[in-house]
């Protein structure tokens, strides 16, 4: 089941990517561009699964695993909501703080010794076999990532309601919410691992979450084609 789920989410994210990639190069929206580098991110982190949920674990697959899925792809997932929320200045300004960010995880991942014997049959969990900075950085960057997608959740919804009116509001209060909700779910396979134990919970929250973000990610593409076909109609001089 492990594998299986890991080939889902790795299908999903890498059609996501495409699709944002492809909407980026066509209209230069730099969000576009946050969540394509995520979701490139995400799609090798499921690939990195796969490989040791199938074949074993070892050193070079588990911290590909760990850096991509761990450590970067919801900062670089917040990274859009903030350049949909925050405007292009902020976001080039949070942009430079993340690349900063991704080096110094890259180097810590590549240089971090990996401690005991992997185990082969099952996801290896950090506290048993990383030091405490790659862990640090890893409760860094997908704490704070988080914390802004939900953030931008809540604002945008604040902003629906005082300007319902506006069809593109409700479309973007729902698209941040449900990249927000997309990311709880890939983050809660903790917390059912009681139920159907621990990779299985971890697997099937990895899949369904990177879908739930796709349906925000498609629902945000509706919102901004609703306003470029609103913007068409509007007279040559305005």
């Amino acid at each position: 089941m492990v594998a299986l789920a890991a080939v889902v989410a790795a299908v999903v994210s890498t059609l996501f990517a495409q699709a944002t990639s492809v909407r980026y190069h066509r209209f230069r929206r730099p969000h576009e561009l946050a969540w394509t580098i995520a979701l490139a991110l995400f799609a090798l982190a499921a690939v990195a699964l796969f490989l040791g949920s199938s074949t074993g674990w070892d050193p070079g697959t588990y911290r590909a695993f760990y850096l991509l899925g761990a450590i970067l792809n919801v900062p670089w997932l917040a990274l859009g909501t903030v350049y949909l929320l925050g405007g292009t200045r902020l976001g080039d300004r949070v942009r430079v703080g993340l690349v900063f960010f991704s080096g110094i995880a890259v180097g810590t991942m590549l240089s971090s010794p990996i401690h005991g014997t992997l185990p082969r049959e099952t996801i290896p969990v950090g506290k048993d076999h990383l030091d405490l900075l790659p862990r640090i950085l890893a409760a860094a960057g997908s704490g704070l990532g988080a914390t802004v997608l939900i953030v931008g959740a809540i604002i945008s919804s604040l902003r629906f309601r005082r300007r319902r009116s506006e069809p593109t509001m409700g479309r973007l209060a729902a698209a941040n919410a449900l990249i927000a909700l997309g990311t709880l779910v890939l983050s809660s396979g903790g917390l059912v691992q009681g139920a159907i134990g621990h990779d299985e919970a971890f697997a099937l929250c990895t899949a369904s979450g990177i879908s739930v973000v796709y349906a925000g990610f498609w629902t945000a593409a509706g919102r901004a084609a609703s306003r470029s076909s609103r913007r068409s109609t509007l007279p040559a001089n305005v």
